[in-house]
Formats: C-alpha cells, structure tokens, sequence
C-alpha cells in the first residue's frame, strides 16, 4: 500500500458534528497550497446510485465539487446497505474488505499530492464488522483531526472518549476543530475549550462558528423527506431554503402574524382560508423580497380546483404531502440536512469558513512532523 502520500483522517465525535463540512473545507484549503488533492470515504454508510453502483453521497459531493478525477468506486469501496452487517457477522470476511480499502486508497492516491479520509463518525463506528474509524486510520496509516460540536463540558469528555480508541490503535490525533460555537459564545467557548484540551494534550486547530443557512434544508430536501410532490415550483423555487416552519391550526387571520421570510407554513390541505392567506402575504411581499418560502399541503388533501389553479400561477412552492401536519413538521426537524453538490452558495460559505477559522497551514505542519 502506497505510504509516501500525506494524508489526514478526519473523525467527529458524532453524527453531525461537521465532518463533512470539514472534509470539504479542507480539500479547497489544501488544493490552494498544494494542488491535486485526492479524497476516499473508505466506509460510506449513506450511498446514491450511480451508473449502477452504489457510491457514498460524500464521495460524490466530492467529485462533483471539484472534479477529483479518481473512479467515484476508488472513492467509495465500501457502501453499507442495509443487511451488510447481518451477512458480515454470519460470515465475516475482514481480509477481502481491508484489501478492498487499501487498494481504493492507493487508486485514490495516485499522482496526488495530499490524500483526505473522510470517516463515518465516531471512532468506533464500524466495529461491529471489524472496521472501526480507529481501526481504519490504522489500516491506512493516517493521523487523525476530530470534529466535535460547540460547547466546553460534553465536546471534552467526548474528545476524550474518543482519543482513548484512537490510542489504542495506534493512531496519532493530531488536533481537534470545534464546529457550530454559538457567535455570541465564541470567544468564552473558544478560551476554554482550548484549555480543556491542552489538559488532554490535544491541540485546538480552530473553531467554526455556527452558521444557521448550512443547517437550513432546501424545498426540495424537504419535498423528498416528507414523500411528497410539488403542485407549482420550478427549479429554482426548490432550491429555497427554509429558515422556520409553523403549522396553520388556528385562524387564517392569526397565523399570518407568523409569517416572514424564510417561513415554511405546513396546513391541512382542505384549509383554504390559510391557504389564501399565504398566497395573498405573499403577493403583497414579493416585491419587498420578504415572501414566504413556501407551502405544504397536509394530509392527501386538496383545496377546490379554484384554489388549485391560484397555487399553479402563483410564486409559493407548493407541496402536497400523504403525511399529516404533525408527522410532516417532526420529520422536517429531525432530518438530516447534507450538502448537495448543487448548493454553490452553501459550499462557498463552508469553504470560507474553512480557511478563516481553521489554522490549515498548522495542521500541514503538525502532519509533517
């Protein structure tokens, strides 16, 4: 296996924490400095179909984003479908799927100057078909920086947890990036953390202050979650992003207190008089740039054809979904929100935030000693 190419493992202490955000931050930062990067998810655990194979949605983010020029399988060896680990622990074949690892890395490697692992969360993550993070950075000969999210106590202890596994293969944390600190904790956070760090012997490479528009789902993430299907929106209205969700169960006249940009209103489909109200606010709007972002239908029903036909010529995204407003507005919430490879303004923001707070120069030192 190819060990002459620097490369870094980046792990989070949990799911959503940022490790894909840092992944892609990092590959812009590091391409500037030193030009082909090359990117491997060894164990992807949420996979796309693509051209018959399934590839991690990461790698293709990825490749999309910067065109990688390394075979999307190379990137992705391993996609966990959902019966992978009953047919692993019935027979486990460890030896086959750590070949597969390596040889995708030393594709992923070739003719390039830098080499970003991206893992699948937590150090031990995969330990039920003997591939943990820990073991996998092992496997691949790589230090590791841990993704955690803002805050002092629970971010410490789970850094700590974490180290404990890494150690115990053998793998060198070279740092810690502390993603999402409240704006107006920051500095507080920021000082104590480090102190809290450099008590474990771990060093702070940075800390990404939250930035809501990166949590923020599109319609059409939305559309997908929620089963649905759109009446009225076109390419461009999907791609609204939702700032809030409100759901219309009283008054036509009283939910309008709550509408404002950004706004998702979620009402049974057979509430006409809140659906009016939403559509005639944002007439009213529109021209000041403050409409709502958009509609969704409740419930499999439907207004009359007149109302219908408004929604079609009108400028708010209308969803029709089977689910009920409660089932509607909980899966919104508890979704996970991924970066698109068509989120251009997303991923100008990640890569901003990248190279402002992250000590990328640094971390290449600390990998180099």
């Amino acid at each position: 296996m190819n060990t002459d190419t620097p490369r870094v493992f980046v792990a989070a202490t949990q799911q959503n924490d940022g490790k894909t955000t840092t992944a892609l931050g990092l590959f812009s930062a590091l391409r500037k400095r030193l030009g082909a990067i090359g990117f491997i998810k060894p164990v992807g655990q949420r996979f796309v179909e693509v051209e018959g194979m399934r590839i991690d949605e990461d790698s293709v983010l990825i490749n999309r984003t910067f065109d990688v020029h390394t075979p999307l399988e190379a990137m992705s060896p391993i996609a966990v479908e959902p019966d992978f680990t009953r047919k692993y622990i019935e027979s486990a074949n460890s030896d086959f799927l750590v070949r597969r690892i390596q040889n995708s890395f030393d594709r992923t490697a070739w003719e390039k100057q830098f080499v970003i692992i991206e893992g699948t969360g937590h150090a031990g993550v995969g330990s039920v078909f003997d591939l943990s993070n820990a073991r996998v950075a092992s496997l691949l000969g790589s230090k590791v920086i841990l993704v955690t999210k803002g805050g002092i106590g629970k971010p410490i202890d789970e850094v700590a947890l974490n180290k404990a596994l890494f150690d115990k293969e053998g793998v060198e944390m070279v740092g810690v990036i502390v993603n999402k600190v409240l704006p107006d904790k920051y500095e507080k956070v920021l000082g104590f953390t480090r102190r809290g760090l450099d008590r474990l012997g771990i060093d702070l490479l940075g800390a990404i202050p939250d930035e809501p528009m990166l949590a923020n789902a599109t319609l059409g993430q939305i559309c997908k979650e929620i089963k649905g299907t759109f009446i009225n929106a076109s390419k461009v209205e999907a791609s609204r992003r939702v700032k809030k969700i409100i759901i219309g169960a009283m008054n036509s006249s009283h939910v309008m207190e709550y509408f404002s940009p950004g706004t998702l209103v979620i009402a049974p489909g057979d509430r006409e008089d809140i659906i009016l109200a939403a559509l005639s606010a944002c007439s009213l709007w529109e021209a000041e740039g403050t409409a709502i972002a958009g509609l969704v239908l409740s419930g499999d029903l439907f207004p009359h054809q007149s109302v219908i036909d408004l929604i079609k010529t009108s400028t708010v995204p209308t969803i029709g979904s089977p689910l009920d407003s409660y089932t509607v507005a909980n899966s919104i919430y508890s979704m996970t929100v991924k970066t698109l490879p068509e989120d251009s303004e997303k991923i100008d923001k990640i890569q901003n935030l990248v190279e402002k707070y992250i000590e990328v120069d640094r971390l290449l030192e600390k990998l180099r000693a």
